[in-house]
């Protein structure tokens, strides 16, 4: 059962805004820091969204509806994700969503998204860290 428990990860890039947003949202790049995976969107508002591929020898595909696409500012998406094992319902999605900042010297990056409990909460946490970080490394210069 889904709760109202949200993370907050916040990071800052030594990038443009408009590089960091490029990151989030092109797939060549998502795919080369992002756990190899796979996206698809148009990102219109109320379109699919999907990510796919395999991680550490097994298969998975993740998808959700983009709900939220400011460019250069922020976007969110529902999430629903295959590794939960949780039937494809809508109160078993997430809320995922990115905003981008100018501040000097670069940009701020939040990434915010609900979860289930506390323990898959911190996981999440985790895992945010490794993106941004192999985000960061992509894209600064």
């Amino acid at each position: 059962m889904q709760t109202d428990f949200k993370i907050t990860h916040q990071t800052v890039v030594n990038a443009h805004v408009s590089d960091v947003w490029k990151a989030l949202t092109d797939p060549k790049m998502v795919r080369q820091y992002f756990f190899g995976s796979n996206l698809e969107t148009t990102w219109k508002v109320g379109k699919p969204i999907r990510f796919y591929g395999e991680y550490k020898g097994t298969r998975y595909e993740d998808k959700g509806i983009v709900l939220e696409y400011n460019e250069n500012e922020n976007l969110s998406y529902s999430y629903h994700s295959s590794w939960t094992a949780l039937p494809d319902e809508p109160h078993h999605y997430l809320e995922v969503s990115y905003k981008v900042k100018k501040i000097p010297g670069g940009t701020e990056l939040t990434i915010s998204q609900t979860n289930y409990d506390e323990e898959k909460a911190l996981h999440s946490l985790q895992n945010w860290e490794v993106v941004t970080n192999r985000l960061k490394e992509l894209i600064e210069q």
